[in-house]
This record gives structure tokens, C-alpha cells and sequence, in this order.
């Protein structure tokens, strides 16, 4: 199931009002941390990757992994739209009842492949399961999803190291660029340039805007068919899509309130 850009656009706009609902429901934070990878995560899941909803389990299937799993609403949002699940499954979103944790738990829901949400170990999940595939299935493709903050771990060097040793081509880095970590700037907080770095292991580099979904479609395609280990660096906002808190550290805490619901409904 490939969608067409225009349509990918509104799926995207669609999760994101599901992030935002969720968040004014169970009134929790972590918000900025899901809307901005909701892009990403729309054109992976209707162009990219190779799955099956009816199918969650299929021996050929790609593997996703959202190493940064404070970002989990996003993940949730895009299998409920992708048909993993129904949308109204959303409404157990943190709460007491709920199957949807703040952080991705495997077997609450079809699709959701590694328990994530201790930072930095994601890509080293990744790794191992791209090391497995290549020897049994090297068609399929494993991609990861990682916050810039999160590689400031020296777990992430460890797996890039790794794959690159190994020559893991079937894996996919993608670095949810956008300037902001826990408790700052992310290159005031540790100084690092992530192209040079990723270089320097041996890895194929890519950038792309992390919001462009024709960028997004042409730089993904490449990435999964490269000789090496790929990442691509994807420029993003935090908060992306509630203005008052774009480019902020608000963003990460940020609990939507009655008047932003509202008015995100109102555009």
C-alpha cells in the first residue's frame, strides 16, 4: 500500500491530531518528541517499509524500531492509521486501563516489534536483528528510529561500530534531528557532528528535511539500497504543528490544554 505524496500529507496531519488528543486526554507530556517525527514515520509506514497489517508477523516483513520510545504516541497513531489496529484503540493511550504505555511495549499491539524507552539501546536492538536477517533474509530491511540526544550514548557508537564491522546494508539508521534533548540544546549539551561521526564508522550518510515528504520518500528509497549501513540525518521541530511551542523545550513537556485542543481542531 504506496500513497501518493498529497495523501501521505494528510495522513501525516491526521496523526498528529491523534498525538494531540491523546496527550489532552491522558494529560501527559512528551509531545513535542512525537510530533515531530510524525512525518517520518507516515512515509515509512505508506511508502517505505515493506508490511501487512493482516499479516503483523510475516517472515518477509521490514522491522521498525523506535529506539527513541518517548516518541511512542506517534508510533501508535501511525499503526492505528496504517490498519494495524482500529483508531478508537487510541483512547487507551496512559491510562489506567490502557494498552498503550508511554513507551512502545512488544505484544500490547500488532506491529509494535521492541519494547524501547531506555535511551540508546534501540539501534543496538536493530543491529542484532539486521545481523540475523542478513544471513536468513537479506531482503529485508531494518530501520531505527533515533533521537539526537540519544547519541550522545556510547551505546549508539558501540552498534554503529558494529555494523559497520559486519557490513550490515540492511540496516537504516534515522536521526530525529531536531536541536533539542531533556534538559537543553542538543549541541550545547555535547558538541558533535553527526555526519563526520556516522563517516568516520564506515556509514553511508544522507540528509534530509525531516518534514518534506518527497524528500523523506526519494532519501529513504535510497537508504534501503545501499552496500553499507545508511543513516539519514532528518532535520525536524520539535512541537511541529502547535505553534507556541516549535523550536522550544517546552515542547518535551508540554501537556496539551483544553485551548490548544481547540484551536488545533480549528485550522
Amino acid at each position: 500500500m504506496k500513497k501518493r505524496l498529497n495523501d501521505t500529507e494528510k495522513t501525516s496531519c491526521r496523526i498528529r491530531s491523534h498525538v494531540v488528543d491523546m496527550s489532552y486526554r491522558s494529560k501527559t507530556a512528551e509531545i513535542g518528541s512525537a510530533l515531530c517525527i510524525s512525518d517520518i514515520l507516515t512515509v515509512l509506514y505508506f511508502n517505505i517499509l515493506n508490511i501487512n497489517p493482516k499479516k503483523p508477523k510475516d517472515e518477509k516483513r521490514d522491522y521498525f524500531v523506535l529506539s527513541k520510545g518517548h516518541g511512542a504516541a506517534a508510533l501508535y497513531a501511525t499503526l492505528a492509521e496504517r490498519g494495524f489496529f482500529p483508531t478508537n484503540k487510541l483512547e487507551k493511550y496512559r491510562v489506567n486501563d490502557g494498552i498503550f504505555h508511554g513507551h512502545p511495549s512488544r505484544g500490547s499491539a500488532p506491529g509494535i516489534e521492541v519494547s524501547t524507552g531506555s535511551l540508546g539501546h534501540g539501534l543496538s536492538i536493530g543491529t542484532g536483528i539486521a545481523l540475523t536477517l542478513k544471513k536468513e533474509n537479506p531482503k529485508v530491511r531494518v530501520f531505527v528510529l533515533v533521537g539526537d540526544g540519544e547519541c550522545n550514548e556510547g551505546s549508539i557508537w558501540e552498534a554503529t561500530m558494529f555494523a559497520s564491522t559486519h557490513k550490515l546494508n540492511n540496516l537504516v539508521a534515522v536521526i530525529d534531528d531536531n536541536g533539542f534533548q531533556g534538559f537543553g540544546k542538543t549541541r550545547e549539551i555535547h558538541k558533535m557532528n553527526l555526519e563526520q561521526k556516522f563517516k568516520s564508522f564506515g556509514w553511508k550518510v544522507l540528509k534530509t528535511d525531516g518534514h518534506n515528504h518527497s524528500q523523506l520518500k526519494k532519501t529513504l528509497t535510497e537508504a534501503r539500497n545501499q552496500s553499507k549501513p545508511t543513516v539519514v540525518i532528518a532535520k525536524t521541530i520539535a512541537g511541529k504543528g502547535i505553534p507556541h511551542i516549535e523550536h522550544t523545550l517546552l515542547a518535551h513537556y508540554y501537556v496539551v490544554d483544553e485551548k490548544t485542543h481547540k484551536n488545533h481542531y480549528a485550522k
